[in-house]
């Protein structure tokens, strides 16, 4: 089936947003939303597998919501909604179990990791991750999916599904591609110099859009840098390397310039340099958590959002059901 101008993606409500999120992804979803039809996802149904307590889950999933919209996603361009809300996902995700096999499911990397990692909670819909993450993106017919490294599996697995629902049933589904809008992933370094930024590992590597003036000012100072050149146009450590990453994300260019020119002369301060770094990242953060704070106190706003964002959800996947249903011979009457 041919691509179609549509794309898929979603976010698990599992923790607060961070600077990798924002130049990882979100970026990307603002300028998509100009030239897609874009549905973005609050993942909520994906969250319980690990997190079945869901007495935080409505407070979570606004703050996502707040976060995506502070971060320039429109809900009047794009489809924000919650998974939850999306009854015919369910009905798909029943008939595409029916296609899954329990030896590929237990063989998916993620579900090897998630049961090293809480062998006391090995549940079915752990184990079948990977079909429901399949029908969010079926179920609009998605062609296009913005996915990192670590759900390239999950996206392989989808294509199958769904070449094998239209060789069984007939033509309903297009195969998804990854898709990062002619951009690589760009991945944000942690503070600590031990990979990228991420919601669940070392909370103060990781630069939050929710981070106070002062948490952003601290977390900064204590990055690593390692030790400074003793001579002249030396290769740059990881370390220092990973700050001028981040510099480029939020400093002005003369700015990140003469840092560098420094580093080559051997007059670096790198006390100085982080500093800098800091007032820079303040001064990009702290509109973001203002804007998302303002949205979070606004309740009937935020319902609104996700009943349109539903709205459109629901229509897009009811022309999906109707035409399933259909090559199926489930249209009885």
């Amino acid at each position: 089936m041919a691509a179609n101008n549509t794309v898929m993606s979603g976010i698990r409500p599992t923790g607060f947003l961070h600077l990798g999120n924002y130049f990882g992804a979100m970026r990307n979803y603002v300028k998509m939303q100009e030239e897609y039809e874009c549905f973005f996802m609050v993942a909520d149904l994906h969250s319980l597998t690990t997190h079945p307590d869901t007495r935080e889950l409505k407070q979570n999933v606004h703050r996502v919501l707040a976060e995506n919209i502070a971060c320039g996603l429109n809900p009047d361009k794009a489809a924000l909604y919650c998974q939850s809300h999306l009854y015919e996902t369910s009905e798909l995700y029943l008939y595409l179990n029916m296609l899954a096999y329990k030896g590929e499911l237990e063989k998916t990397t993620t579900f090897k990791d998630k049961v090293r990692q809480h062998p006391q909670n090995v549940n079915a819909g752990l184990l079948t991750y990977p079909v429901l993450m399949a029908t969010d993106i079926l179920i609009h017919r998605a062609s296009y999916v913005p996915v990192g490294k670590d759900q390239e599996q999950h996206l392989e697995m989808t294509r199958n599904f769904a070449q094998r629902f239209n060789h069984r049933y007939g033509e309903v589904f297009p195969e998804p591609m990854a898709f990062n809008f002619g951009q690589t992933l760009l991945k944000v370094p942690s503070l600590d110099g031990t990979g990228k930024m991420s919601k669940s590992e070392n909370q103060m590597a990781t630069l939050y859009l929710s981070d106070d003036d002062d948490s952003i000012r601290k977390k900064v100072m204590k990055a690593k840098t390692g030790e400074a050149p003793i001579e002249k146009n030396a290769d740059m450590p990881e370390a220092i390397g990973n700050i001028f990453l981040l510099m480029e994300l939020v400093s002005e260019a003369d700015v990140i310039a003469s840092y560098k020119h420094d580093f080559n002369e051997c007059r670096i301060r790198f006390g100085d340099m982080k500093k800098q770094l800091a007032e820079d990242m303040v001064k990009f953060i702290a509109p973001i958590r203002q804007k998302t704070n303002d949205i979070l106190a606004n309740e009937n706003y935020l319902k609104t959002v996700m009943e349109q964002g539903a709205e459109k959800a629901r229509k897009s996947a009811k022309a999906t059901m109707d035409q399933v249903r259909m090559v199926m011979g489930l249209n009885y009457f």
